[in-house]
């Protein structure tokens, strides 16, 4: 059995991936995002809670890797009726995306990761990224992007779960 300190782990985003954005109005300002982040945003409602028992299920480490930060134990895990996850610690999100640069996440997760087995489920995930982790990581990793309109689905977490049965179990 694999000792649960050296798990895979797992890195969960949110928006555009736990919370699809579905034509969605996207916030513009930071006040805006910070109201998007609590308990009352109407596009809560398309978050699929029956993933959360598929998530518990999964043989992993899930931490959330969000710019949602703690917010996500908040809003999120409630929502999933998943226990609160350690929240990766990570630099200050940039206010808009630069395709041709490297995302601001894939530093700080493959430092935290270590060499560990890893997963990391986003939308924003590209091919520098995949490049760059696989020149800088020492262990299996599996870059998993999400289509935003529609969000993580029942394949994408056969898929992650398959993964990390397989690939992240060091078979």
């Amino acid at each position: 059995m694999t000792d649960p300190a050296q798990r895979p782990l797992l890195f969960l985003d949110v928006d555009g991936t736990l919370l699809p954005y579905g034509g969605a109005q996207l916030p513009s300002t930071l006040e805006e995002w910070d109201r998007w982040q609590r308990p009352t945003n109407p596009q809560l409602a398309k978050v699929a809670r029956e993933h959360g028992p598929r998530l518990s299920a999964l043989p992993c480490e899930p931490m959330w890797a969000t710019a949602w930060m703690h917010d996500a134990n908040k809003v999120m895990a409630p929502l999933l009726g998943i226990p609160e996850l350690p929240v990766v610690p990570l630099p200050a999100a940039p206010e808009e995306d630069d395709p041709g640069v490297l995302h601001w996440k894939t530093r700080a997760l493959v430092e935290l990761a270590a060499g560990r087995p890893f997963v990391w489920v986003d939308d924003e995930i590209g091919d520098l990224d995949r490049t760059w982790v696989s020149a800088h990581h020492k262990g299996p990793a599996l870059l998993h992007r999400v289509n935003s309109t529609t969000g993580l689905t029942s394949a994408d977490l056969a898929a992650v779960d398959d993964w990390l049965r397989t690939e992240g179990a060091g078979r």
